[in-house]
């Protein structure tokens, strides 16, 4: 009996290769992040599908490029950034465009979030959760704090306790636009050099303790390392929630002179690995219950109309849902590009580095 050599070696081949496709299909690779999702919500889809969902974590958006950038783009299917970030994303062909004919319970999303400015059409993303930036404080240390970014940048409101910044840049340079007076919303270039020199004045400070990011800097403050930081408000809540003796003196508060309002939307990397799954669990999300879900677990407000009915009442107050005061001072964060871009990275680079 005679063995037909490359015969073999292509049915072996062959089976490999429906292996490998099989052990893709089955699988579906999420970059989020932390504390950003319900692990029921993750049991219910795997079930559903037949699928294991792998997730990894970011802190920053500025550490989710890089990651992209570094080869992530063919790693993951689902990632996860805010809205001034898309643009950027699009732009250097890092996510591909959605195919809505598989996307059933697109409609759920209310009006406002349909036709984004930072995704015209929304033909890249889908919104997932939105919510804001804003200070965090110990009420302990600050028992009669001003509504200011002034507790973070004018050393007479704080000249002795740590405390911490953002290490996304434009969170960080758009509080310092919004002390100076320049709004949040800054991209006037004699604005961001006087926002750029008043962070590198910031960071001469004594009780300067360093950039931060998300949950870190809520872990920092809740540890008492430093008593005034930038974090999210779902963010801080649900800790708050979860572990109400160790925050019970922490606070969270949104500047009068304006912060962040941000949505964080799904997008597929551009050679994703399972694309079709990820359809799949963008569909998902999107259900009204799945979305409910969702912010009743991570108490960040929903994008979903469909889920307002199914959510629970702390999401419908403040720090969830800001004041309609608060809403009217709340900007989103500009997307950068080109020439803009470069400049603000050359400015942030020159902050890092003094």
């Amino acid at each position: 009996m005679t063995i037909n050599k490359t015969a073999l070696a292509l049915s072996i081949g062959a089976a490999l290769l429906a292996g490998s496709v099989q052990a893709q299909e089955n699988k579906l690779y999420l970059f989020n992040w932390t504390e950003y999702m319900d692990p029921a919500i993750i049991e219910a889809f795997e079930k559903k599908y037949d699928v294991d969902v792998v997730q990894n974590y970011f802190n920053s958006l500025p550490e989710m490029f890089a990651k992209l950038n570094a080869g992530g783009v063919s790693q993951y299917d689902i990632i996860v950034p805010s809205n001034y970030y898309v643009p950027r994303l699009i732009q250097t062909g890092l996510v591909q465009k959605l195919d809505k004919s598989k996307l059933a319970n697109l409609d759920n999303v209310m009006a406002q979030f349909r036709d984004p400015s930072f995704d015209p059409g929304a033909e890249y993303s889908v919104p997932y959760q939105w919510g804001t930036t804003g200070i965090v404080y110990n009420t302990a240390t600050f028992p009669d704090a001003p509504k200011s970014w002034s507790l973070l940048f004018d050393p007479e409101v704080n000249p002795d306790y740590p405390f911490a910044l953002m290490g996304d840049g434009q969170v960080s340079m758009g509080g310092a636009c919004a002390y100076l007076g320049h709004g949040y919303d800054c991209t006037d270039m004699n604005a961001w050099k006087q926002a750029a020199q008043l962070l590198i004045d910031t960071k001469r400070r004594d009780n300067f303790s360093g950039f931060s990011d998300g949950t870190p800097a809520l872990q920092q403050l809740a540890r008492g390392v430093t008593h005034v930081g930038l974090s999210y408000n779902g963010d801080y809540l649900f800790f708050k929630e979860e572990d109400p003796a160790t925050f019970a003196n922490l606070d969270f508060m949104i500047p009068d002179e304006g912060a962040e309002m941000w949505v964080d939307s799904m997008l597929i990397p551009s050679e994703a690995p399972n694309p079709e799954m990820a359809h799949k669990f963008i569909d998902f999300i999107l259900d009204a219950k799945v979305g409910a879900q969702l912010s009743n677990y991570n108490y960040y407000a929903s994008p979903n109309a469909a889920a307002v009915p199914y959510l629970d009442a702390v999401l419908t107050v403040p720090p969830v849902q800001p004041s309609e005061a608060d809403m009217k001072r709340l900007r989103f964060t500009p997307s950068l590009e080109g020439q803009a871009l470069q400049t603000f990275q050359q400015l942030w680079s020159e902050v890092q580095s003094r």
